[in-house]
């Protein structure tokens, strides 16, 4: 840790100082929060656990306890982003779970026992909350001890947070690896006149100076008075504060005699605990009491926990994609830009994937925006409501632009799904023809087929084949012309609105056909005599002049075929010459 920066820091806290009223009958002293306290809105230095005006530990009741007594665990998340662990302890019994006689604090994986702790070291039960406020990371302790039997007994509590989740071997009851920068903040409480304890932290290092010079890394590093830099305050309930009442216990409510509950606030971002360019998580914790607050004496005695905390100063984002239909029949590729610094900056995601963050996503503000799917998507849904935003994270979601802005705070996720919908449209051909039995003009031309898109449908009685579920873009539409019938060449229909063939009314691509009965002309010569003529034959029509001539025997005729009605009525004009 850097104690010259961390020095340098201090300055960002006003200190305050505790203000004593002479009442009439007699002393009275008002409490005043700390700066930390201040800073926080956790009342961390009163020693009540009374809610008097902005928070504290009663304010998280009612809890509920899981587990088997006397190990139980609860924690609970409030509105205001305050999250409470609280870790219950055996107490006057040799099945209490402690460490061996010596054990100090820099073992690592050390072995626990079951054991009696000493009257003043016998803890109960600890509590730990934290809290992002203002982009300080804020911390909370307290430990509840048994009935004591001195006036003024002492305390000497050490507090473990660890990153890993790495079991020790078996024999350290559920402690897990220490990991270069580990926690321990120690709370003395000396049992004297005052109430104030003082606050100390030092971190688990690899290589530098130990806080016992006779040790060597990895151990835990130097000691830094947190109480003295003002980034701690605390305050045990000696005879100036007086019996409390915990309204949090297993069995609520429980009254706390004198000395039986002291309480802690820190600023962790003040006291370096987290820098801004890494991330730093404390998923374990748990506390043990000392014989005293000399590292290089104190023996462990009693533990309480591990349990499962969440200290952090990073969060987390995570963008996840859907279409409809799904799968996805176009396996389409959607491309996503952000700003505020995520890495990766840009990403793309199929139907089912999604792009996770994990964890490591500094607190700060930061926006997803989705390129325009067109033209075969519409983003049509931005749902945001699976994100925790428990620690104050506020989240914006834009439709029209397919943008999700979002200021994160540590702890939080923001967990967004885009829902794109595939554009499908339609095509509604209508064919029609000239019969004169129908009468003059055109008429619907049932039973004939046409295809799409590999899709072959016949008309039906009003001359019309719908197609749909076609994706935006361009298609030919063939016709199987029925014999008899003049058909036309295929067709090209861009599909690019959206619609389907029971939309009423219809609001997809139209294109229309129309079928013209063709007629043959046949003119023919017959020689009564074989032989005895010779004949010609020639016809003109629109088409020009085709001619033909019989046979030796006198004996022919010519066809003309495929004839188009015209309007006014065909004419062919046929000629005959019979030549003796």
């Amino acid at each position: 840790m850097n104690k010259e920066s961390t020095l340098k820091r201090s300055s960002r806290r006003a200190m305050v100082l505790a203000v004593a009223m002479v009442a009439s009958l007699g002393l009275a002293v008002m409490a005043v929060a700390g700066p930390v306290g201040t800073a926080s809105g956790f009342e961390d230095d009163d020693g009540n656990l009374v809610v008097d005006s902005t928070f504290d530990w009663n304010g998280f009741a009612p809890t509920t306890w899981t587990g088997t007594a006397p190990s139980r665990t609860t924690s609970k998340t409030v509105a205001s982003g305050w999250a409470l662990t609280g870790l219950e302890d055996a107490s006057a019994t040799t099945s209490d779970s402690a460490f061996a006689g010596g054990t100090k604090q820099d073992k690592e994986c050390a072995s626990v026992i079951g054991a009696k702790a000493p009257n003043k070291d016998d803890l109960k039960r600890v509590y730990v909350s934290s809290n992002t406020v203002d982009g300080d990371i804020y911390l909370n302790l307290a430990w509840v001890r048994i009935p004591q039997n001195t006036t003024s007994p002492s305390a000497h509590i050490g507090f473990e947070f660890n990153q890993s989740d790495v079991l020790c071997p078996a024999g350290s009851d559920g402690l897990v690896e220490r990991t270069e920068g580990d926690m321990l903040v120690v709370y003395d409480f000396e049992g004297s006149s005052t109430d104030n304890p003082t606050i100390t932290m030092r971190r688990w290092i690899l290589s530098g100076s130990c806080e016992v010079g006779s040790n060597s890394p990895p151990c835990w590093g130097e000691s830094v008075d947190l109480t003295a830099l003002g980034f701690a305050e605390g305050k045990v309930n000696t005879s100036l504060v007086g019996p409390v009442v915990d309204t949090i216990a297993p069995s609520p409510p429980e009254t706390l005699q004198l000395n039986e509950f002291g309480e802690a606030g820190i600023n962790l971002t003040d006291a370096g605990v987290f820098s801004a360019d890494e991330c730093t998580a404390f998923g374990k914790a748990y506390a043990v009491s000392r014989s005293s607050g000399n590292s290089a004496t104190a023996q462990m005695k009693d533990l309480v926990g591990p349990g499962d905390i969440n200290i952090a100063n990073c969060g987390g984002v995570i963008i996840r994609k859907v279409t409809n239909p799904s799968p996805d029949p176009t396996d389409t590729t959607f491309n996503y830009t952000t700003t505020g610094g995520l890495d990766p900056a840009t990403f793309a995601l199929k139907n089912g994937e999604n792009r996770d963050y994990g964890s490591t996503v500094f607190a700060g503000s930061y926006s997803v925006t989705e390129s325009d799917p067109g033209p075969n998507f519409e983003l049509t849904g931005l749902d945001c409501s699976a994100s925790d935003t428990s620690h104050g994270t506020t989240v914006l979601t834009d439709l029209a632009t397919g943008t999700v802005s979002f200021d994160l705070k540590a702890l939080d996720t923001v967990d967004c799904t885009y829902t794109n919908t595939l554009q499908v449209g339609a095509i509604e051909v209508t064919k029609t023809r000239k019969h004169a039995a129908d009468g003059p003009g055109d008429h619907p031309h049932a039973g004939v087929d046409f295809t799409v898109n590999g899709v072959t449908k016949a008309t039906d009685a009003n001359g019309v084949a719908c197609f749909d579920g076609l994706n935006f873009g361009d298609y030919t539409v063939h016709e199987s012309t029925p014999a008899g019938y003049l058909g036309e060449a295929d067709k090209t229909v861009t599909v690019d609105n959206t619609a389907t063939c029971a939309d009423d009314p219809f609001a997809g691509e139209t294109i229309a056909f129309h079928n013209t009965p063709l007629t043959n002309v046949t003119v023919s010569v017959d020689s009564q005599v074989d032989g005895g003529t010779a004949s010609t034959i020639s016809c003109v029509g629109a088409d020009g002049t085709v001619n033909g001539s019989t046979g030796a025997n006198g004996d022919g005729s010519l066809t003309v075929t495929n004839l188009l009605p015209t309007d006014p009525v065909v004419t062919l004009t046929c000629t005959v010459t019979v030549d003796p």
